[in-house]
């Protein structure tokens, strides 16, 4: 009868094929440890929002990348921290806003220019576009929105407008979903009409600055 040695190291794989699963696996992890770190630091004023906001872009970029290289074996970043016992609540709510907390939430991050009019107002017919042509995959709207998203960022008070936390809201939607998950119809006119609503007072708003100015 063979014995077991307490000394003996336990092997998590028997192949090369196994073996580049749990290093992938590994680097996800880490990533999520690494993110929630970011989060907790940045709350507690440890890091400047300069120092914050491109590492956190980082992460999120590696996270998106790591998630499709093992989504065979990974269904949901929730089912992961669980299976594996990760404590990391400032990573996960990271992850499904999906965006760093400067964009969140700053509305203090410069003057309005006639650049970044020009480039949200393209960011806003190019997803209003893309909703029409009835695109609906996650993969498919998911980037146009996360732009969108982060061009509210530019404005001095959008942390106040309604379209910007509708379209936070959907950019979470979105994030919750598989790649190749699609919108239904229904949140298809749904997110066409938040959209529409966000992109007119976009512009009532910057008039508004104008004229008060």
């Amino acid at each position: 009868m063979a014995t077991l040695s307490l000394d003996e190291e336990v092997r998590l794989f028997t192949n090369n094929a196994e073996r580049e699963k749990y290093n992938l696996l590994g680097t996800l992890y880490g990533i999520i440890v690494a993110l929630d770190y970011l989060e907790r630091a940045y709350v507690r004023d440890a890091i400047t929002a300069a120092q914050y906001s491109p590492a956190c872009t980082r992460l999120l970029s590696q996270y998106m990348t790591m998630l499709k290289l093992v989504k065979d074996s990974v269904p949901s970043v929730e089912q992961f921290m669980t299976r594996y016992r990760m404590d990391s609540p400032a990573a996960l709510h990271r992850i499904r806003v999906g965006v760093p907390a400067t964009v969140e939430h700053s509305s203090e991050a410069g003057p309005e220019t006639g650049k970044w009019i020009a480039e949200t107002t393209q960011n806003f017919i190019t997803f209003m576009d893309a909703l029409k042509l009835r695109l609906r995959a996650k993969d498919q709207l998911h980037p146009i929105l996360q732009e969108l998203v982060t061009g509210y960022a530019r404005f001095k008070g959008s942390k106040d407008w309604e379209g910007r936390s509708k379209m936070v809201s959907w950019l979470i939607t979105l994030n919750s979903m598989k790649a190749s998950e699609e919108i239904t119809e229904e949140q298809s006119r749904q997110l066409s009409f938040d959209v529409e609503h966000a992109y007119a007072e976009f512009f009532r708003s910057l008039s508004g600055s104008k004229e008060r100015s």
